[in-house]
């Protein structure tokens, strides 16, 4: 099996060497408000995890601001939050960040929305935004609590399979052992 970490730089086209993206999985969310900590709940698992060198994960909790220079630094952004879609609970959504501003009212995030939107609008007018993809999960329950709803708690492994195909997508020769 090849495995894209024995590889520190890829070939371009015209023989030109580039080296792998920098990807940053980001887990955004309240673990004390149940099912509004599901990102947390995911960064946590994919940290036991056996990922490419070039993969960041980070639980960023509702931190907001002092996540601007973890973004910045990085080429390619996976963003895990809970998403208010009108899905029923355990949907879970792919979009980008720009269809995120785009459809601000059809998508409705948890309690640090505003904070996650300003870290990325102060990144773009700094002038380093990465390629951003959000995976969200519609929750179930947003009460006072540490546990995931069933429904939600079910969807983790299917989330963390779009992730790895995030990954696999940056970084083509990268296989799963």
């Amino acid at each position: 099996m090849i495995e894209r970490s024995q590889f520190p730089e890829m070939m371009e086209e015209g023989g030109e060497r580039i080296s792998p993206p920098n990807i940053l999985i980001l887990g955004v969310g309240n673990l004390l408000l149940s099912d509004e900590g599901v990102g947390v709940h995911v960064a946590n698992e994919l940290r036991k995890m056996k990922l490419p060198k070039e993969v960041s994960v980070v639980e960023g909790g509702t931190d907001g601001f002092s996540l601007l220079n973890l973004i910045m630094e990085a080429d390619r952004l996976i963003l895990v939050d809970a998403v208010k879609g009108n899905g029923s609970p355990g949907s879970i959504y792919r979009f980008g960040i720009d269809e995120f501003r785009e459809h601000i009212h059809g998508f409705k995030t948890s309690v640090h929305q505003i904070g996650i939107l300003d870290v990325f609008e102060l990144s773009k007018l700094i002038g380093k935004t990465p390629k951003t993809t959000v995976i969200g999960i519609e929750p179930k329950l947003l009460e006072m609590g540490m546990e995931l709803s069933e429904e939600v708690k079910s969807k983790i492994p299917r989330v963390i399979e779009l992730i790895m195909e995030e990954i696999k997508r940056e970084i083509p020769l990268y296989e799963e052992s």
